[in-house]
């Protein structure tokens, strides 16, 4: 399903992503220029576990899901690759195999640049050097804060923290109501249940307890976010 080229509102994305909007133009320019465009289904495998990493890829529409699968054979989400984040860099620097599975969630494109490309970039610019320290110490920062929920915060905060970051990258302004916003981003319950290392049971109680709120709406096609303050103040309650 390659396209040759991206959509203005793919390229936005791209443009507009916090860390590559940061780099000078040329770097921009260069990263650009040799960069290709692939377009997934939803569900289709974009990397697998064990393979040789061969691209840099960054995330220009819809969602990579990043997930492992158990001893049991019970996959298991880790996390969303929102659009504007670049992933894969890792793998090519330590020359190690890919650590995760990545699938396409929604109908999905991504940006991709070839491990040799992606070195010759390196060698012309050392700004890039950098760019990735800066990326991969926010990269351990979230990892670090992640860790930290997991074993401070109650479920109700942690969710509350985790609708809000999904309202920020997936955000959808309501038509009807202009205080409302639809996460566009639409997640099984027991997908959001393991981006919070929690059972899906859990996760119901606490949203229909949100929804009894006023907080959120539980709708068929995905969840609307009525009331962002109340979720601010859930997520904050523990800090």
């Amino acid at each position: 399903m390659d396209e040759p080229i991206l959509t203005i509102e793919e390229r936005t994305a791209i443009n507009a992503g916090r860390w590559f909007s940061t780099l000078s133009p040329s770097l921009k320019h260069d990263i650009l220029r040799c960069a290709y465009v692939r377009r997934y289904r939803d569900g289709d495998l974009i990397a697998a576990r064990g393979e040789p990493p061969e691209e840099w890829v960054a995330c220009a529409k819809g969602a990579v899901r990043v997930s492992s699968t158990s001893i049991s054979g019970k996959q298991i989400t880790l996390t969303y690759v929102e659009p504007g984040i670049w992933f894969g860099d890792v793998a090519i620097f330590d020359g190690d195999r890919r650590t995760h599975d990545a699938y396409a969630h929604g109908e999905s494109t991504t940006l991709c640049v070839a491990k040799a490309d992606f070195k010759k970039i390196l060698a012309a610019h050392v700004e890039l050097y950098e760019a990735l320290l800066r990326l991969h110490a926010r990269r351990i920062r979230q990892l670090y804060g992640l860790v930290e929920d997991l074993n401070t915060l109650p479920l109700r905060a942690r969710l509350a923290k985790q609708l809000l970051h999904l309202v920020r990258s997936y955000g959808v302004p309501s038509l009807s109501n202009g205080s409302e916003v639809r996460i566009g981003l639409q997640l099984a319950q027991e997908e959001l249940a393991q981006l919070l290392g929690a059972s899906r049971q859990r996760v119901n109680q606490e949203l229909k307890s949100m929804e009894r709120d006023n907080t959120i709406r539980i709708e068929p096609g995905g969840l609307v976010v009525c009331d962002r303050e109340a979720l601010l103040r859930v997520a904050e309650a523990n800090l």
